[in-house]
C-alpha cells in the first residue's frame, strides 16, 4: 500500500540525571564529591531513501522516541548519552513542524536533517567543587528533550520522464523498465495522467503524450507541461514508424520551448522506438542525424529485450553518478 501522507509523533530522548557521590579514601576520610554528569538524550533525525513505501511502515506505530542519556554516577563517571535514532522517509518528503509550521524538504537520498535535539545531561556534584565549596551537594537533572507532532507529505521526485508524441511506446517502455503494467494502446491518449514505475529506487514517469499547440492547452496540453517541469531527465521516445520522426521530435521541442524555455535545459536522451517497423538503412540514418546535434541516442523494440537492457543499464549508471555528485556538493557546502 503505497502511503503519500502521515502525521507522527516524535520525541527525543531527555538527559540523564547529575548525582551526588563521594570519593571515599583511606588517605582522604572525609572523602570528596565525585558525582558525573549525565549522558546526553539521543536526538530525532530524518533520513531520506530510494523507498516509495516507506511510510506504510509507519502505520501501525506513529510514535518515535530516541533513547534517553543514563545519570551519572561515582568515580566521576558521566552517564551514556542516549542513542539517536533515524527515521527513513521517501526522497522527496516534506516534513511540516505542526506547532511551528516550519517545513523541511528532503530530495537526495541519503540527505539527513536534524529534526528534534536531545535534552543535556544534568551536572554531578563535582563539578559544584571550589574553593569556598568543598563539599558541594548541588547537583542538576538532565533536560527533557525536544518533542512535537509533524507531518510528513510525500511529493514524488521523478527522476526520469517519458516524453513523446501520443502513442510513441512510452507505456511500452515503462512496462519492460518496471513492471508497471501502464495501459498500452494502438491509439492517441491512452495515458491521461502520469504512470510511475519504481527502476532500482529510481522514479521513472509516462507523461502524458504531447501534441501541436499543447503550450496552448489543446489535447493534455498544460497537464502534459506541468509534469515535465518536475523532472530531472527526460527520455524523448520518437517512434520510427512516423513518416518524419525528425519533425516529430522537433514539434516537441518547440511546445515546451513555448510553455518554458528553462525545461530545454534538463538533459535529454533521445530514443528511437519501434525500429522493427523500419529498414535499418532508416535506423542509421536517424541515430546519425540525433547523434549529430549532441544527443544520447538509443534505439529500442519491445521484441529485443537486449535494446532495452542497454538503455535500462545505461540509466542506472548515469543516474547514480548524477545523485552521488550531488550528495558530495551537499557534503561540501
Amino acid at each position: 500500500m503505497f502511503v503519500d501522507e502521515i502525521v507522527i509523533y516524535a520525541k527525543a530522548g531527555n538527559g540523564g540525571n547529575g548525582v551526588v557521590r563521594w570519593l571515599r579514601e583511606r588517605s582522604r576520610p572525609l572523602g570528596g564529591p565525585a558525582g558525573g554528569n549525565g549522558g546526553r538524550g539521543g536526538s530525532v533525525f530524518v533520513r531520506a531513501v530510494r523507498d516509495n513505501n516507506v511510510l506504510s511502515k509507519y502505520t501501525g506505530s506513529k510514535i518515535f522516541t530516541a533513547e534517553n542519556g543514563e545519570a551519572g554516577s561515582g568515580k566521576s563517571r558521566f552517564g551514556k548519552d542516549g542513542e539517536d535514532i533515524y527515521i527513513d522517509v521517501p526522497v522527496g518528503s516534506v516534513i511540516t513542524d505542526m506547532r511551528t509550521s516550519r517545513k523541511y524538504e528532503l530530495f537526495t537520498a541519503g540527505e539527513t536533517i536534524p529534526l528534534l535535539k536531545g535534552g543535556g545531561g544534568g551536572l554531578g556534584n563535582e563539578r559544584f567543587k571550589s574553593s569556598i565549596n568543598r563539599s558541594p551537594v548541588e547537583h542538576t537533572d538532565g533536560k527533557p528533550g525536544e518533542e512535537g507532532e509533524f507531518q510528513i507529505e510525500v511529493e514524488l521526485v521523478v527522476d526520469v520522464g517519458l516524453i513523446g508524441q501520443p502513442n510513441a511506446g512510452k507505456s511500452t517502455l515503462l512496462n519492460l523498465f518496471t513492471r508497471a503494467e501502464s495501459k498500452v494502446g494502438s491509439y492517441p491518449f491512452t495515458t491521461i495522467s502520469p504512470h510511475l514505475g519504481d527502476l532500482f529506487g529510481f522514479i521513472i514517469a509516462d507523461i502524458p503524450g504531447l501534441i501541436e499547440g499543447a503550450s496552448e492547452g489543446k489535447g493534455l496540453g498544460h497537464t502534459f507541461l506541468r509534469h515535465v517541469k518536475r523532472t530531472k531527465m527526460l527520455l524523448h521516445c520518437v517512434s520510427l514508424e512516423h513518416e518524419d520522426p525528425v519533425k516529430i521530435y522537433e514539434d516537441i521541442r518547440r511546445e515546451i520551448k513555448l510553455y518554458d524555455s528553462v525545461m530545454l535545459e534538463k538533459p535529454e536522451w533521445v530514443v528511437l522506438t519501434k525500429k522493427d517497423l523500419v529498414s535499418e538503412s532508416d535506423v542509421k540514418k536517424y541515430v546519425t542525424f540525433f547523434e549529430k546535434k549532441g544527443s544520447s541516442v538509443y534505439v529500442v523494440s519491445e521484441y529485443d529485450d537486449a535494446s532495452v537492457k542497454k538503455l535500462s543499464d545505461d540509466l542506472v549508471k548515469t543516474l547514480r553518478e548524477v545523485e552521488n555528485s550531488a550528495s558530495i556538493r551537499s557534503l561540501n557546502t
